[in-house]
C-alpha cells in the first residue's frame, strides 16, 4: 500500500513516516522546495515537490497512492503573516482533500488538534464535545477549527475521512521545535524560572504516529479520535522533567494575568519591533486559562491506541534535544 504523507518534515509527520516504513508501507511525501528535509534525510521514501496552495502539484503527488495522511499545518502561536496560516491550514486542506477525491484515494486520515474539542469547566474533553470558533485563541487554533469543519463537511459529501486529534506529543524529531518541544528545550536551557497553573494531556509522539495508522485501519469514517494519554498539570509535567534530568523544576507560580501582561510586552517588542517570534505568545497564555484534560478511551478501545508511560516519552525527548544541539 502506498501512502502520501503531508507534513513529513514536521514533528508528528516525521514520526509517522518512520512508523509507516516500519510497518511495510511505501511512502511518498509532499515537500515544499524550500523546506528543510533534515527530519526525513536518508529514509527510503519518494519525495514529491509541491505546495498545498498549488493544486497541480497535489494532483501529481497523489497519483498512484492508495491512502493519504494529511498532517501538514502551519503550527505556531504567533505569525508575522496570519493570512498565510489560513491559506495553509484551511485552503490547503480543502485543496488536498479535493485532489484526494479526484484521485480516488481509498482512505484519508486528517490530523486535527485537541483544540477543536470542547471543554466546559472541569469536565474531561471527549470527541462528542465541539469547541466554538469564538472560544479559541490565536490564528493557528481558529484555522484548525475551520479546517476540521471543512474536512467533516467533505466527509459527509462522500470522502472517506477519519479525523485524529492529538493532544500534546512528546518525543524525538521535533526539529523546529514546536511549542510543545519548546517547553522541554526551555526547561533544559534554564529558561523557565516560573510556571502558570494550567492542565494538559501528554502523549508519546510514537503513540500518535501509531494512532494515525490505527485510524487508517480501524477508524470509522466521519469519526474523531483523541490521540492522548495522561492528564497532568504543567507543574506535574515539570516534575517529570526534574525526575528524568535531575534539573530542579521551578517552584514559583505566576498568575495568568502577569503572564498575559508579559506576553503583550513580548509580542510588541520582539514581534512588532524586532520582527522575531516572541517567547511568550499571547495566544499560548490565553490557552492556558483552561485546563485541557481529556478522556482518551475511545481511541484506546476502538483503535488500540498505545499508552507509553510519559516518563519514557520525556526521556526520549530530552535525549533527542541534547543530541541535536537544542541544549546549551
Amino acid at each position: 500500500m502506498k501512502a502520501l504523507v503531508t507534513g513529513a518534515t514536521g514533528f508528528i509527520g516525521g514520526n509517522l513516516v518512520r512508523e509507516l516504513l516500519k510497518r511495510g508501507f511505501q511512502v511518498r511525501v509532499l515537500v515544499r522546495e524550500a523546506s528543510s528535509r533534515s527530519n526525513i534525510e536518508g529514509l527510503p521514501l519518494e519525495v514529491a515537490l509541491g505546495d498545498l496552495r498549488d493544486q497541480a502539484s497535489l494532483d501529481h503527488a497523489l497519483r498512484g497512492c492508495d491512502v493519504l495522511f494529511h498532517a501538514a499545518a502551519d503550527y505556531s502561536f504567533w505569525s508575522r503573516n496570519p493570512a498565510a496560516v489560513y491559506e495553509t491550514n484551511v485552503q490547503g486542506t480543502e485543496n488536498i482533500l479535493m485532489a484526494a477525491g479526484a484521485a480516488g484515494i481509498e482512505k484519508i486520515v486528517y490530523t486535527s488538534t485537541e483544540s477543536t474539542i470542547g471543554i466546559q469547566g472541569h469536565e474531561l474533553g471527549t470527541e462528542e464535545k465541539q469547541a466554538t470558533l469564538g472560544s479559541l485563541s490565536g490564528d493557528y487554533k481558529k484555522s484548525k477549527w475551520l479546517a476540521e469543519q471543512l474536512a467533516l463537511r467533505m466527509c459527509s459529501q462522500g470522502l472517506p475521512i477519519t479525523v485524529v486529534n492529538p493532544t500534546m506529543p512528546l518525543g524525538p524529531w521535533d526539529t523546529k521545535p514546536t511549542p510543545t518541544g519548546r517547553i522541554i528545550a526551555d526547561f533544559l536551557n534554564g529558561r523557565m524560572p516560573a510556571y502558570v497553573n494550567t492542565g494538559l494531556n501528554a502523549v508519546d509522539v510514537g503513540d500518535v504516529a501509531a494512532g494515525h495508522i490505527l485510524a487508517l485501519e480501524k477508524g470509522r469514517v466521519g469519526e474523531r479520535y483523541i490521540l492522548g494519554n495522561r492528564n497532568l498539570t504543567l507543574r506535574e509535567l515539570l516534575g517529570v522533567l526534574e525526575q528524568v534530568t535531575g534539573i530542579r523544576a521551578p517552584n514559583v507560580r505566576i498568575p495568568l494575568w502577569v503572564a498575559l501582561g508579559a506576553g503583550f510586552v513580548d509580542e510588541f517588542v520582539v514581534g512588532k519591533l524586532l520582527h522575531k517570534p516572541p517567547r511568550i505568545p499571547i495566544a499560548a497564555v490565553r490557552t492556558a486559562r483552561k485546563c485541557r484534560h481529556f478522556d482518551c478511551s475511545k481511541a484506546i478501545e476502538e483503535l488500540g491506541l498505545p499508552q507509553t508511560p510519559i516518563e519514557s516519552s520525556v526521556l526520549r525527548a530530552v535525549t533527542w534535544f541534547k543530541q541535536h544541539g537544542d541544549v546549551r
